[in-house]
């Protein structure tokens, strides 16, 4: 199965306090349960609805650290790690943080990294062991909203997963087999661009505009032993972005890189073979625009 690794800079995600509370019981069996999970495990992402917050202040932690937090973990995960990394994050209707012991007895913390005040810990190179995990409530007064808990390979932005660009969907405009050396180039193809789904949720630097939640074209490509590039652009009257998921599972966006005024562009120096979802998308939500995108090895609109 094709796994879908948001491409975040992790090290911005994760925040590391040199020792660990006296307030925090790491021993105390965990409120909402625990989970053990191998790399690769399904669904992903695993979900823990839970009670945030608690009488404890978490920024004695370190930077980073924030929020009203219980003594006791929220949730314990018993990891297997693999090659893939790790994502622990939560979503609420209410500004919530998150505080992560790691295996190795280190604490990370994170705010708002997640986008609509929602925290995220990411982990490029997770350790195999015990991770235990607190959801906390930025506002003080005792109060402890719902919220749901992810741990995910995938993403650091669960939602936008869910509700947004899924790359397990059938293309709306297709799909076609490419190869290195491919005729003619460009290989083109007409798409209404757009949609309803605000792609700066997902997270990733560069993602913006609004797109559909199928991808709009998919190209299969298999790569050639020489040095030329993959060019994905878009060329339209509108302001369009472009939003892919690469063939090792990044998610890969453009605004203005294009040579045509508002036009996007992205550019992969050294293509892996594999398949490329592609989401055209309007800068400003509203109707659809007509757009072509072009796929090219030798340049971009």
């Amino acid at each position: 199965m094709k796994r879908y690794i948001g491409a975040l800079a992790l090290a911005a995600l994760v925040g590391l306090a040199a020792a660990p509370a006296t307030a925090q019981n790491i021993s105390a069996r965990p409120t909402y349960g625990t989970a053990s999970l191998r790399s690769g495990f399904t669904p992903d992402p695993h979900d823990v609805t839970l009670n945030a917050g608690g009488p404890v202040a978490a920024g004695a932690l370190g930077p980073g650290c924030g929020g009203h937090i219980a003594a006791a973990p929220d949730f314990t995960l018993r990891y297997r790690a693999g090659a893939l990394p790790l994502f622990i994050s939560a979503t609420s209707e209410s500004d919530t943080t998150l505080v992560v012991n790691a295996p190795d007895g280190s604490w990370h913390c994170d705010d708002d990294s997640a986008g609509s005040l929602n925290p995220v810990v990411g982990f490029e190179a997770p350790a195999n062991g015990r991770y235990r995990i607190w959801v906390g409530a930025f506002a003080a007064g005792g109060a402890t909203p719902e919220a749901v808990l992810h741990i995910s390979e995938i993403t650091a932005a669960p939602a936008a997963v869910q509700n947004g660009p899924n790359p397990a969907l059938d293309p709306a405009y297709g799909a076609v087999d490419l190869a290195s050396g491919f005729q003619p180039d460009p290989h083109t193809m007409k798409i209404q661009a757009g949609g309803s789904f605000d792609a700066a949720a997902l997270g990733v630097p560069g993602c913006v505009g609004f797109v559909a939640h199928a991808p709009d074209y998919r190209v299969n490509w298999t790569a050639g032993s020489g040095a030329l590039p993959l060019v994905f652009s878009s060329l339209s009257d509108a302001d369009t972005t472009l939003v892919i998921n690469d063939a090792q599972g990044n998610w890969v966006c453009d605004d203005d890189s294009g040579n045509n005024g508002l036009n996007p562009s992205i550019t992969f120096a050294a293509p892996a073979s594999g398949q490329y979802d592609i989401w055209v998308g309007t800068f400003t939500a509203g109707a659809l625009q007509e757009s072509t995108l072009n796929v090219s090895e030798l340049y971009s609109q």
